[in-house]
């Protein structure tokens, strides 16, 4: 028993420690909080860790076909991820912030929580980082034990979705002190950060 609790807390480091580096969710997350609201930005996280969770299943349960086919696609996936990441920095750069709380609706936070998953999905390059740090972590030794390898896919998701709670709550607490004028250059950064990394992933292609 003891054995199959530290998987689970070698699975939420793991899913932290891949969730906290701030990328292009992690300034959607933050613009989605103070343009709309917490919920809104908890879904933009849930939707990251759920894939984060996906990735940690193909490298917990050792599905080396679908992490191969994910490695060998990944010119493709990055063309499609990086279009999407550039469209939405100029969809952000370009909106305007609301200048009263507008009622979220259960369709926002669906295709909120589903654009992040999708974005998080287009970046195959995470399942190796899962499989090293899965290895440097000594986690990659369940032999074929389901029941433990669930443990550490659910540590990981717990993990992750603790980094985007910390985050979103974070994040909540300071809103009431951004000023319209202040919420129109979060929209501004914001959109520039994540259209860079856009056309960093596009870029990376002729790199390949």
């Amino acid at each position: 028993m003891q054995m199959e609790i530290s998987f689970f807390l070698r699975g939420l480091i793991i899913g932290f420690s891949i969730a906290a580096p701030v990328g292009p969710i992690g300034a959607l997350c933050i613009r989605h909080v103070l343009a709309q609201g917490w919920a809104l930005g908890f879904a933009t996280g849930l939707g990251a860790a759920t894939a984060d969770a996906i990735y940690g299943c193909i490298a917990g349960f050792g599905l080396t076909a679908v992490s191969n086919f994910l490695i060998d696609q990944q010119i493709s996936l990055r063309l499609i991820g990086g279009a999407f990441l550039c469209y939405l920095g100029i969809k952000t750069f370009v909106s305007r912030p609301t200048q009263q709380a507008v009622p979220i609706q259960y369709n926002t936070v669906v295709s909120t929580y589903a654009s992040t998953f999708f974005l998080t999905l287009t970046n195959p390059i995470t399942i190796i980082s899962f499989v090293a740090i899965f290895s440097g972590l000594g986690a990659t030794s369940i032999n074929g034990n389901y029941f433990t390898a669930s443990l550490l896919v659910l540590g990981v998701f717990t993990g992750s979705v603790l980094w985007w709670l910390l985050l979103s709550s974070g994040t909540s607490l300071m809103r009431t002190k951004f000023t319209p004028r202040m919420l129109k250059w979060v929209n501004r950064f914001s959109g520039v950060v994540i259209t860079v990394f856009g056309l960093l992933a596009l870029l990376s292609i002729e790199r390949k």
